[in-house]
């Protein structure tokens, strides 16, 4: 089996950049979580996901703290109490997927989870494309856990989406097959990722516009009204959104809950092409070399920068 959720091929490494789309390479990175009881969270990212502090900072009065797998960023909690609970009405996050390269390593991370008691289970699921469980962290932000299944084995409709599905997935009979005590015993030893990031939107024309058409995703699946999901290089999805909570959200206010969307493009020629894109439609950036920095139209934070996902990239942020 290839490694689960690669984005390109080798072939695809150095693909020419394109004035529309974002290089097939491009990848997601680390999510940061303003979130108002650091330690609680921090304790559960690392007890139930089996997720490593890697390496904090101070900045005025917020600590952010980068936890993940070896040396590869997941999550960044940055510490802002005071802020308002998520409202899970308003647009922002739906969830956050950690990807695992295999069925062992997902189904440890599963029970890691399920035994915590700060974890809140909220479902499991088949999507043809992958095979994912759902919970919910203690602040209310949305997680999901999953490993793909082989690009050999995705189908396409007539219409050129990735076919996708939502159907009931076992969760005992899951780990009763796939779950291995080494494994388990050294679970934050296994590989993880962010593999996409799951909004919630005011409404999807808007959002099109503003993932699709000027950051350079492509869709893969826009049949279901009220979502829409992208992505780059042919992956089922680097970003989806939807207003099942949200229809009609206006721009979010300072809240606990999602910070930034970290997204990694292979290099500078990638964030000019993306520069150009922005300035013909008047958008305002940010561009500080590395990366670019920009809103959505609801204030979510979204960060593009070259190379790979650092830890340095993360707590920059």
């Amino acid at each position: 089996m290839t490694s689960a959720g690669s984005t390109s091929t080798p072939s695809q490494q150095h693909a020419a950049v394109n004035d529309t789309t974002l290089n097939v390479a491009t990848g997601m990175d680390a999510v940061t979580l303003r979130v108002g009881d650091l330690e609680t969270m921090s304790t559960y990212y690392s007890n139930a996901l089996a997720m490593e502090p890697i390496e904090e900072a101070s900045r005025g009065s917020e600590v952010h703290r980068v936890l993940g797998r070896g040396t590869t960023p997941m999550v960044k909690l940055v510490s802002t109490p005071g802020l308002p609970a998520v409202d899970p009405r308003q647009a922002g996050l739906f969830h956050t997927a950690f990807l695992f390269e295999d069925r062992a390593s997902l189904a440890a991370t599963v029970a890691h989870a399920a035994q915590n008691t700060n974890s809140r289970f909220v479902g499991s699921s088949d999507h043809l494309v992958s095979e994912a469980f759902y919970f919910t962290d203690p602040e209310g932000n949305g997680i999901e856990l999953y490993v793909d299944r082989d690009r050999s084995q995705w189908l396409h409709t007539d219409e050129g989406e990735v076919r996708m599905d939502t159907i009931y997935l076992d969760p005992n009979a899951f780990l009763a097959e796939h779950l291995d005590d080494h494994i388990v015993a050294n679970t934050s030893a296994q590989p993880g990722k962010v593999g996409h990031v799951h909004l919630q939107v005011g409404d999807v024309p808007t959002a099109r516009a503003f993932y699709v058409d000027a950051l350079g995703f492509e869709p893969t699946f826009a049949s279901m009204p009220g979502v829409l999901f992208a992505s780059a290089g042919g992956y089922h999805h680097h970003v989806a959104m939807n207003t099942w909570n949200s229809q009609g959200a206006g721009p979010r206010a300072a809240g606990l809950g999602l910070g930034d969307v970290a997204i990694t493009v292979p290099g500078r020629e990638d964030l000019d092409a993306l520069v150009a894109r922005l300035t013909a439609r008047n958008m305002q950036f940010a561009d500080d070399g590395r990366s670019v920095r920009l809103s959505d139209p609801w204030n979510t934070q979204v960060t593009v920068a070259t190379g790979i996902s650092s830890v340095d990239e993360a707590l920059a942020r």
